[in-house]
């Protein structure tokens, strides 16, 4: 069964301080986004598509997909403001991009069988691209459809360098997702991990099950995409910082009984430029894997 990697990239790296898809990691100049095309292609997708801000497909088609594009059918699609359902206008005040959410469904129109969803600024390692591509090929039973999420141990995909963003799964006991919970200020504290909400400090140990986007599905998830896009710009017409988010949307999905997401675990370790000082860590990872025989030192040799 062919399989499609959508790439998100039309982020605005604003706490990076440029635009960080673009930023040369890997020992022969490589982006992560090349390799996550590279574990994507040896995974067994066929096609990469995209998501990008149209002024910026000139660098990544000269700077970030030069040799891999001779190597992959890929295609870009454009995440810009004003792409917006019939009926609604652009608020004169937005310069944010409207979210994860909204990026997906700029793909609609170019992606007719399962595909997974990646952020271009995170390394998944090549195993959760595997786990991922082993169940998009999977036929489908039942009477309700089945996405799915590789999830990652907490403590395997922490920044050195401040606090991150996790969505922490709840599974049931049939490993299937039954919420996210988004976590905006998650860091290490001593030897412990912590979360700071609005209701207090609390203290993780690692161990909880998160989200890190990597998240499969079927071509029906466009649809629930753009009714739930509609109802997220009905209820947040005022807001010009509000976002739609793709986990927020897999939740509604869950709950309204559209389908069910299996949680399929990864023992990896995630790996992303979340701050301009991941940028070393990132680098001397990537070298370790190179040294350790998982990747070329030149990658599209």
């Amino acid at each position: 069964m062919q399989k499609t990697l959508i790439i998100l990239a039309a982020g605005m790296g604003s706490r990076y301080g440029s635009l960080k898809q673009i930023d040369r990691f890997g020992p022969s100049g490589e982006t992560i986004v090349e390799y996550s095309i590279y574990d994507a292609l040896r995974a067994g997708f066929e096609k990469i598509v995209l998501v990008i801000r149209q002024n910026n497909v000139d660098d990544f088609r000269e700077i970030v997909l030069n040799k891999a594009m001779k190597k992959a059918d890929i295609s870009f699609v454009f995440q810009e403001l004003d792409n917006l359902p019939r009926g609604f206008s652009l608020p004169a005040d937005r310069v944010k991009p409207w979210g994860t959410g909204h990026a997906v469904l700029m793909a609609a129109d170019k992606v007719n069988t399962p595909f997974a969803v990646v952020n271009a600024d995170d390394f998944y390692g090549s195993q959760s691209y595997a786990i991922m591509a082993d169940f998009l090929s999977r036929p489908q039973h039942g009477s309700m459809e089945e996405y799915c999420i590789v999830d990652y141990r907490l403590d395997n995909t922490l920044s050195e360098s401040g606090f991150v963003s996790r969505g922490i799964c709840s599974v049931n006991p049939e490993n299937y997702l039954t919420d996210i919970t988004e976590h905006k200020k998650i860091s290490r504290e001593g030897n412990g991990i912590v979360s700071l909400t609005e209701s207090g400090k609390i203290i993780l140990t690692g161990k909880e099950r998160v989200s890190m986007n990597l998240m499969g599905f079927l071509p029906s998830m466009f649809n629930h995409l753009q009714h739930q896009f509609i109802s997220f710009l009905n209820e947040n017409s005022g807001n010009i910082t509000a976002e739609f988010f793709l986990p927020s949307a897999m939740n509604e999905t869950i709950k309204s009984g559209k389908a069910r997401v299996k949680v399929l675990p990864t023992m990896e370790k995630w790996f992303g430029v979340t701050y301009r000082e991941d940028r070393e860590m990132v680098t001397n990872s990537l070298k370790t894997l190179v040294d350790q025989g998982v990747y070329p030192a030149t990658l599209w040799k």
